[in-house]
């Protein structure tokens, strides 16, 4: 080994009968060792996707504007050149100091975007470079298997749902008040589902959390940088409150008088594309208190899927539709039926869809 390189504390182990090390690395150091394939490699030459640059200010940001409580996971590495293991001792075969040549290539297999965010953070905040990253460092002389690595780390990374991450993202303040609002509607709190993205057909719940989430969005019209007020989460739940009075069905599904499943399969309410459109016409009149008397024509609106009211909006083609057309279509008509006067982008969207 040459007599300069690049000196880790490590801890050794195995997979797949090959060793593999995890350090600690200074984030100071991460930009210059760490190598990654230039966007004018070619694909079939390089061991990672290209880099998706609109990624990389939302992880900057995120690591500038929570320099006390961040999280990063570990970067996943190949080195092609000489390396040496020295365990401290021993009784302690698998601790020690990890040596990796200065002219070995160190190519990232996982984690190509926090690298270059990192780069970017420490720039506009230097103390974050004294911070460490966890690095597993496989060995592959060559670097002939980073392909296959990157393609099963990848295959096998599921990204938590949107109503779970909903459910536990403390920092977004669009899913605080989602969670504020589940909690302070009756009928969410013992209906809504947290964990996953879409109710399944036994489940006794009604609704999620991501599609409460969306729809407050609307309501509040509201981004995901913007800051929401504690009297607008009041006038939120408030909403939704007097929204969920008027719907008899929902109040059944509460009271185990009617089987969640049954009204998923039969009505268009009991779907995410009516929650979604109720945050869009309650835009329109949340403001406006005396406007929520006409909240109460809910009740008298027939949300059979078979009613040929929600035909091309939220139904198409015999199946609930998601899509943002089909929400909005929906919220057009919902405002028809309790009297709420369309804005003039609803209007031209009802021409359009009736030439």
């Amino acid at each position: 080994m040459t007599d300069f390189f690049h000196s880790f504390n490590a801890v050794r182990g195995t997979q797949a009968g090959k060793p593999c090390y995890t350090a600690m690395c200074p984030m100071r150091i991460i930009p210059k060792i760490f190598v990654f394939d230039e966007e004018e490699v070619p694909a079939e030459m390089r061991a990672q996707r290209k880099l998706n640059k609109s990624r990389l200010p939302e992880i900057t940001n995120y690591l500038l504007e929570n320099r006390n409580d961040y999280v990063l996971s570990s970067l996943t590495a190949s080195i092609d050149g000489d390396t040496k293991f020295e365990p401290i001792d021993e009784s302690n075969a698998n601790i020690g100091v990890f040596k990796i040549s200065m002219d070995a290539s160190i190519l990232i297999n996982d984690g190509q975007h926090r690298r270059a965010a990192i780069e970017e953070a420490i720039n506009n905040n230097i103390e974050l470079g004294h911070d460490h990253i966890p690095v597993v460092f496989f060995l592959d002389n060559g670097l002939t298997k980073s392909q296959q690595m990157f393609a099963d780390l990848n295959k096998h990374a599921v990204r938590p749902s949107p109503s779970l991450s909903t459910l536990y993202d403390r920092r977004e303040e669009l899913s605080n008040v989602a969670r504020k609002v589940m909690n302070g509607v009756r009928i969410f709190s013992r209906l809504t589902e947290t964990e996953k993205t879409s109710v399944s057909n036994r489940s006794v719940k009604l609704f999620t959390l991501s599609s409460i989430k969306n729809a407050t969005k609307s309501l509040l019209s509201k981004g995901k940088s913007d800051s929401i007020t504690d009297d607008e989460v009041e006038l939120a739940i408030d909403f939704w409150k007097a929204v969920t009075e008027e719907i008899k069905d929902w109040t059944d599904a509460y009271n185990k008088k009617v089987n969640s499943s049954e009204l998923r399969e039969s009505y268009v309410h009991a779907h995410g594309v009516f929650l979604s459109a109720i945050g869009i016409l309650g835009n329109q009149i949340i403001t406006d208190r005396k406007q929520w008397k006409k909240l109460s024509k809910l009740k008298n609106i027939d949300y059979s899927r078979q009613s040929s009211l929600w035909n091309g909006r939220a139904v198409v083609n015999g199946r609930i539709s998601k899509s943002l057309t089909s929400v909005k279509l929906t919220s057009n008509k919902i405002k028809e039926l309790i009297g709420l006067e369309l804005t003039d982008p609803e209007k031209q969207l009802e021409k359009e869809i009736n030439t």
